[in-house]
């Protein structure tokens, strides 16, 4: 650890040292961050996820800068799934072993409240097996607002319904005066009420991530700023309820074909590597830190492994969101996956959402010649295509 052990032997960095941590050279920085990860998680080990996005709706009414996926309800192309459409969006990631479906959508104020409920039972009663983390802060704080009810009411009654935990979607910089920039998202949900809602949910038993996006022009000591939020946030969770955020994801921000293009300075493979190691080191009470490849691709990720990350994310099967902002992959079968994380070094594991290992991979199966050996966990049905057509009603 070199010159950064005398400041983390006490293992809670001041503001101060945070701070320092970004002038660091980032080998040194990196390091550092990989020391402190095998502290917390099995050093030999990087885990991962098979999953599914859905995307049960397109249309939102808040109009974030860096969006290219929401549309007004007048748009052609606007639409709201139905729910034998979601259904077999599920049926093909239970086809290929997956354990979770991670669903958002924007803030529709044209869906009832019902509507969400409904779903949410429908989801529970034909697919049982599979966790619903469904709806950010964000779209919480929209139904609340749509019916009157309190965050907290509205998450009661979507919990009883069957909901598992809340993505941690919305988060990018937990800093309003970047959140609230003109030239972001001036009626995005509040730094404030994002970790509010969170907290909520987290004193109801549900499960949470913490994120966080950079490139939108923030300077060090903001980041730092938000990242000490959410550390705050977790001491409060764990000594409240035990039942914190069970991980950190970041990633940079993408800005191809959306309104922010050439108004933010996005973020490249250094900045990014050098968020993971200083996240790690500053959130000394989240276990895990996933690496991002679908914005950072596979090489940096790889790289993220060493510089404090213990898990590779997920297949996601489906991806419309940072996709069409400018991300370079979208989704990725489990044989990738596994390729990735052994030839970085470590043996892949896969979990579920509560990172327990929940199958030990046969990665000599898994990575050889197509063709050469029978179907394998995650190599089955390809997902739906990502048109809405067939099955969609119209918002």
């Amino acid at each position: 650890m070199g010159t950064l052990a005398a400041p983390l032997r006490s293992r809670r960095l001041t503001t101060a040292a945070a701070e320092a941590l970004y002038t660091r050279p980032l080998f040194e920085l990196a390091g550092a961050a990989h020391e402190a990860r095998e502290a917390l998680t099995d050093a030999a080990v990087v885990t991962y996820l098979i999953d599914r996005n859905i995307n049960y709706s397109n249309v939102c009414n808040v109009g974030c800068a860096f969006c290219g996926f929401y549309r007004t309800r007048r748009q052609d192309d606007a639409y709201t799934l139905s729910f034998e459409a979601i259904s077999a969006k599920v049926r093909e990631l239970e086809a290929v072993g997956g354990t979770r479906i991670l669903m958002q959508g924007g803030v529709n104020p044209y869906l009832p409240f019902d509507w969400y409920l409904a779903l949410l039972r429908h989801l529970r009663e034909h697919h049982r097996a599979i966790r619903i983390e469904a709806f950010s802060p964000e779209e919480i704080k929209g139904m609340a607002k749509l019916t009157g009810m309190t965050t907290s009411e509205v998450l009661t009654e979507l919990r009883a319904a069957g909901l598992d935990g809340l993505p941690g979607g919305g988060g990018e910089m937990l800093v309003d005066e970047v959140r609230h920039a003109r030239h972001v998202s001036p009626a995005r949900i509040g730094s404030d009420d994002w970790i509010r809602i969170m907290g909520e949910a987290q004193a109801l038993g549900l499960y949470t991530t913490a994120t966080m996006v950079i490139g939108f022009g923030e300077s060090p000591a903001q980041r730092v700023q938000s990242l000490l939020r959410l550390r705050d946030a977790q001491d409060r969770a764990l000594a409240g309820h035990g039942n914190g955020f069970s991980a950190f994801i970041s990633w940079t921000l993408q800005t191809r074909g959306v309104r922010i293009e050439g108004r933010a300075p996005g973020a490249g493979a250094f900045e990014y590597l050098q968020n993971v190691a200083a996240a790690r080191l500053i959130l000394d009470n989240i276990v895990n830190h996933q690496a991002s490849w679908p914005t950072m691709g596979y090489k940096v990720a790889q790289t993220a492994l060493f510089a404090g990350c213990n898990d590779f994310g997920s297949t996601m099967l489906e991806e419309n969101v940072v996709s069409q902002a400018g991300a370079g992959q979208q989704a990725t079968p489990e044989r990738e996956l596994v390729r990735q994380i052994a030839d970085a070094g470590f043996a892949p594991r896969q979990r579920d959402s509560l990172y327990r290992v929940v199958r030990i991979p046969d990665v000599e199966a898994l990575l050889a010649p197509e063709g050469a050996a029978g179907p394998v966990p995650g190599q089955g049905a390809a997902p739906a295509g990502r048109s809405p057509a067939a099955g969609t009603v119209r918002s």
